[in-house]
Parts: structure tokens; sequence; C-alpha cells
């Protein structure tokens, strides 16, 4: 006589026992976000033609994340601080564009001041370069800053822009190529492609 092993599979089962069968599992193999967001994260895959792969990706991706911000969490409960902060409370429309701030300093007689602090910063990030006209008195109140910061402390620029149509941004060009010249010095320079990265990301998760 012959014998078949199980294969484990469940043929004909209906999407009920199907839903419970996944809250079961996901309880026994302790995956709590998986097993909360499942119904809504089908419904997603469903509606958006997801491949199967992506399917999972998607589950998985979910409980990494979560996973993540779980054990983040608990690492800033246990450091003891004294108040919470986080970027998810910062007020953004309350921080300046950093020229404005620059050219409100110096209107104040505290442009001084203000490059210093700027230029003791561990990291200076500076995003969406590319996307406004600065004037001239703008600009050479950014390259002070940039200069102050030379060979310190460390700066990054993202931009959509290629160096060559920096003088969109910065129009006179012997300030263009002087802060190319303090920025690609000693840089690192990571470029991504013309083609918009989330909407890549976007298009791939769609299968």
């Amino acid at each position: 006589m012959t014998t078949t092993p199980s294969t484990g599979r469940r043929h004909g089962i209906t999407e009920q026992a199907a839903d419970a069968a996944v809250d079961q599992a996901c309880r026994l193999l302790r995956l709590p976000s998986i097993r909360t967001q499942f119904s809504a994260i089908a419904d997603t895959a469903t509606r958006e033609q997801m491949s199967y792969q992506a399917f999972l990706a998607e589950l998985l991706m979910t409980e990494c994340d979560d996973r993540a911000r779980r054990r983040s969490e608990r690492r800033i409960r246990a450091a003891g601080f004294p108040r919470d902060k986080s970027l998810r409370a910062f007020d953004f429309d309350a921080n300046p564009k950093l020229v404005n701030e620059l050219v409100e300093a110096a209107d104040d007689n505290v442009l001084a001041k203000t490059i210093a602090r700027y230029g003791r910063a561990d990291l200076l990030c500076i995003d969406e370069l590319g996307y406004m006209e600065l004037d001239r008195r703008g600009t050479e109140l950014l390259f002070q800053v940039l200069t102050e910061r030379e060979e310190k402390n460390s700066v990054t620029i993202a931009s959509n822009d290629s160096y060559s149509g920096w003088t969109k941004t910065f129009t006179d060009p012997r300030l263009c190529a002087a802060i190319v010249d303090r920025l690609t010095f000693g840089g690192h320079i990571i470029e991504t492609g013309t083609d918009s990265y989330r909407l890549a990301h976007t298009r791939a998760n769609k299968g």
C-alpha cells in the first residue's frame, strides 16, 4: 500500500475560512502587523492588480517596518529622554528656508551670529536646490555659510538639476562656479538619474 504525504494545502477553502486561517497563522508566527493589516493590503492588491510576489513583499515589508518602528520606540523609552521629540512632531512650516533667514539676519545686523550657528552644526542639509532662483545677495549669503563650513563640517545637497543647471538658481556665473567648487571639493556625488525614484518605485510595486 502506497501512502502519499499531505502537502498541507487547503483546497476549496472559503474566503471566511481563509481569513480565519491567516489570523490564526499570524498569531502562531507572531506577525501582528500582517494580522491587523492583511485585509486592507489584500484589497489594495486586488484593486491595483499586484502580482503574488508584490503582494507578499508588501505584507512582509509592513511587518518589517512596524517591527523597526516598535524597536525604535522601545529604545527611546529605555533611553529616558526628558522630552519626547521626533520628526513626526516637527513643524516644518515654522522652519524658514535658509537663504530667507540669512537675509533677515543681515537686515537685523546679526548675520555673523547666524552664519556661525550654521557653521557649527555637524550636518547641514539643503534640499530641493534648484527650484527657486536666488538673487545675488541671497547667493552671496549662502556662499558665506558654505565657506564657514568648508573642510570643517559636512553639507548634503539634494537637487534635480545637474551642476550646469544651477546657473538658473545662482544667476551670477562666478558665484555659481565658486559654490560648485566648494561643494564638490572632497565631496561624494551620487547620481540617481533623471527619472523620479518615487515614480519608478510605484510602477515596480504595481508589477
